[in-house]
């Protein structure tokens, strides 16, 4: 397993529980700003909740990830305002359910793609994004096509939808992959491991000591192997 943005920048938030609260909480609040904030697009308002929703599964990973999705949708579920206009189980049952869904499985599909180290070059990240989005519409769409018909639920709900959701994958893809090497960038200059296996040789008195560190790829504890010098006869 890979590391996420997350970790890379964080690395204790890997194994803390207070950090990963914090992570969660930040990614809920993330989503409901994202949901009440409109902005000004063709043919209907644009949110950036599928950004978000994306966003998350690329910087958390995929159980991160997918607990600070299922985190959002229970608030909402018990009625905090954390979905653009709405909030209760009705809600959650109502035409826009099948999309908040889709968040949450895109979002963990996204950071299982993320955990395997995919979406950091824009070609990948294209890819990625595009399978997350069709994940969303195509949940929200049958759940609407249930309620309504697919025909009148692909065109109230699919069609009015698309430049902007075309205009949000061109940014994940444009964003992401520019995060990491930044990221990269940063790590190298504070002098830490960027996610290559390292080899490290000493030679101590009496002693020769070498150690892999696979611990940033494997998730493995650091390695040594040793032995002693044999002395001249």
């Amino acid at each position: 397993m890979n590391s996420t943005l997350t970790t890379a920048l964080w690395p204790s938030s890997a194994q803390s529980l207070p950090a990963r609260i914090v992570l969660v909480l930040a990614g809920t609040l993330l989503m409901a700003l994202s949901a009440k904030v409109q902005v000004p697009f063709w043919p209907v308002p644009m949110t950036m909740q599928t950004f978000v929703a994306l966003g998350i599964g690329a910087a958390y990973g995929a159980r991160l990830g997918g607990i600070t999705l299922l985190t959002y949708l229970a608030q909402g579920a018990m009625g905090l305002p954390v979905f653009a206009t709405g909030a209760g189980l009705a809600y959650l049952a109502g035409p826009t359910g099948g999309y908040l869904v889709g968040f949450f499985v895109a979002a963990v599909a996204v950071g299982y793609l993320a955990d395997e180290g995919l979406g950091r070059t824009h070609l990948s990240a294209f890819f990625v994004f595009l399978a997350a989005t069709i994940l969303i519409f195509g949940l929200g769409f049958a759940w609407l096509a249930l309620l309504i018909g697919p025909a009148k639920a692909f065109t109230a709900g699919v069609v009015p939808f698309l430049p902007a959701e075309a205009t949000k994958l061109l940014l994940a893809t444009v964003f992401f992959p520019i995060a990491w090497r930044l990221v990269r960038d940063w790590i190298r200059a504070r002098g830490r491991p960027t996610g290559r296996p390292q080899l490290e040789v000493s030679n101590g008195p009496g002693t020769f000591s070498c150690r892999w560190n696979i611990a940033s790829l494997a998730r493995l504890p650091l390695v040594q192997f040793r032995h002693k010098k044999r002395k001249a006869v």
